[in-house]
């Protein structure tokens, strides 16, 4: 019989100063991900992973994007809390129809 013998790979473990240079390169040189990748000696799968993660972009583009969310939640309750007042103020007015006794 001929077994073939999987080799297990280690993996490499990267801290994170490591992570956060290599994703400010990626963002000031504006060079593909593949190519600086290549260059540190890791993956691009690797580099893609930490850019949402170590990235200033992202950060801000995630700020961005609650900010809307809020801002539209906001208007939301706002248009509910208007017609609850005005539902409240026919609520509480006397009716035109009872006989003052």
């Amino acid at each position: 019989m001929n077994e073939e013998v999987k080799v297990k790979r280690t993996r490499r473990r990267y801290d994170e100063a490591f992570r956060r240079e290599a994703v400010a390169l990626v963002e000031s040189t504006g060079k593909p991900l593949s190519e600086i990748a290549t260059q540190l000696g890791i993956t691009h799968w690797n580099l893609r992973d930490w850019v949402p993660i170590y990235g200033q972009r992202s950060t801000a583009a995630q700020l961005e994007a609650r900010v809307q969310r809020l801002e539209k939640e906001n208007a939301r309750l706002r248009e509910q809390r208007d017609a609850l007042k005005k539902a409240m103020g026919i609520l509480a007015e006397p009716s035109g129809n009872a006989s003052n006794s």
